[in-house]
């Protein structure tokens, strides 16, 4: 039972990790309590983009006639697409299995134990190991609202299991897994609230083309309260006896509440850093309790990695793979380094919202001197032809010598395009070098040509 790399969660950090290491010729133990592929797999990232594919084909079809497409009738089935979504599931998650398995790595189920940086206990047996990586991804934070223990309510992983749409939903929590369903949900038409404390949604995105896409998604008829908190939650009954959620806010109107069917709580994720005796190793750590590590994702015990939400950064997907990439690629010996210089986030909503680098929030923060440029998404050819009446933007962050910053774009496909940016802020390109690269004609991506 001796490893050269032990590794405790199967999300996507740890699947990477146990990727690599495994096709390096290292012996490989990955610890996994629930599902292979973690909660991005099973319950985050590609559920929620298939569900939300359902839907975005679903608006296709009712408003084909903008593209001069008759469609009679219109119609989805709920159970259907929740089915949909667990093949796709099913079916990835196969694929990681047996990739690690192709490449050697013993993969065990079962809760995971540390007892030091050398030896991990999982039931009734003691793993011995050269290195230890710690992928133990995030999970739903809850808060401590009154009344939340009195009702109801969903989190991600419900809504994406439920079956029945409800007449009304309110959503406490503006952020990315928000706004995805309350687009979900809406596309469906179930009547949306979306209640969130901050003065705009999708804080740590470009604030300019967030508002826009809540002025969108007001225009479809979800109802947005901003600045709000939300300050109890309690039970309540419909006419007809239905149980219904009563959520209860105060903002500088003075306080209300919203009754809703359901209720559901998105107002973030916290790391998991209990349940896996952590404490045994004594690492250090940020004031919010997040491992510090290297650039090499080292910890400061030697031989001990830690990759993914579990350092607090970033708690996306495409972060954890590349971490857990640095972290074996150390191990290897092989000089690598990670980089959050251009780390993209998206929202799947429809239109998408992406951005990578720096936004002029951050910027203005950082007392860094920048200028903005942008264009409407009209000035795509490509764009044009497939968003009949849909409008967007792309806006690029410069600085006083011209390199790219960061990169906005609010418009379908932006989670495709967006990439092009980052590279560009990765490599550290001025906008004239960026413009001399070549683009397609036509696609959306030319956008950023024409913008510089």
């Amino acid at each position: 039972m001796k490893y050269q790399v032990a590794i405790i969660g199967g999300g996507p950090a740890g699947y990477t990790a146990a990727e690599v290491a495994g096709k390096a010729g290292l012996s490989v133990v990955l610890f996994e309590k629930q599902s292979l592929g973690g909660v991005c797999l099973n319950e985050g990232c590609i559920p929620t983009k298939t569900l939300l594919y359902s839907a975005k084909t679903y608006d296709g079809a009712r408003h084909a006639s903008k593209y001069a497409v008759n469609v009679p009738e219109v119609s989805f089935d709920l159970p259907k697409i929740i089915a949909r979504k667990q093949k796709v599931v099913r079916k990835l998650v196969l694929g990681v299995k047996g990739k690690l398995t192709a490449h050697g790595v013993n993969i065990v189920t079962g809760a995971a134990t540390i007892i030091d940086k050398n030896h991990v206990q999982c039931g009734e047996e003691t793993y011995e190991c050269e290195n230890l990586l710690l992928c133990t991804g995030s999970e739903t934070f809850v808060p401590p609202i009154s009344g939340v223990d009195t009702v109801p309510y969903w989190t991600h992983r419900d809504a994406l299991d439920n079956k029945e749409l409800p007449a009304s939903l309110a959503i406490i929590g503006g952020g990315v897994i928000g706004m995805e369903f309350a687009s979900f949900f809406n596309s469906l038409g179930v009547q949306v609230t979306v209640i969130e404390m901050l003065d705009e949604i999708l804080g740590g995105m470009d604030k300019e083309l967030s508002a826009m896409l809540r002025a969108e998604y007001a225009k479809r008829g979800i109802k947005f309260m901003l600045s709000t908190k939300v300050v109890s939650l309690a039970g309540t009954s419909s006419e007809d006896g239905n149980l219904l959620v009563q959520v209860n806010y105060e903002n500088a109107d003075g306080s209300g509440s919203v009754v809703a069917d359901k209720l559901l709580m998105s107002v973030g994720r916290r790391p998991v850093s209990k349940g896996f005796g952590l404490e045994n190793l004594n690492l250090a750590k940020t004031e919010r309790g997040n491992i510090i590590v290297s650039e090499q994702m080292q910890t400061s015990e030697e031989g001990v990695y830690a990759c993914g939400d579990l350092t607090g950064f970033s708690l996306l997907a495409h972060t954890a793979v590349r971490e857990a990439e640095v972290a074996v690629h150390t191990i290897l010996g092989k000089n690598d380094a990670m980089s959050y210089r251009a780390i993209p986030g998206v929202v799947y909503t429809n239109p998408e919202i992406a951005g990578v680098g720096e936004t002029e929030e951050s910027l203005q923060k950082k007392n860094i001197a920048y200028r903005a440029v942008q264009l409407p998404m009209a000035y795509s050819g490509r764009f044009v032809a497939e968003n009949e009446g849909v409008n967007g933007v792309c806006k690029v962050l410069l600085a006083e010598d011209d390199t790219v910053l960061g990169a906005h774009v609010l418009g379908n496909p932006a989670s495709e395009i967006i990439t092009l940016a980052g590279m560009a802020i990765e490599l550290k390109l001025t906008a004239g070098e960026w413009k001399k690269i070549v683009f397609p004609h036509p696609t959306v991506g030319e956008i950023f040509k024409e913008v510089l």
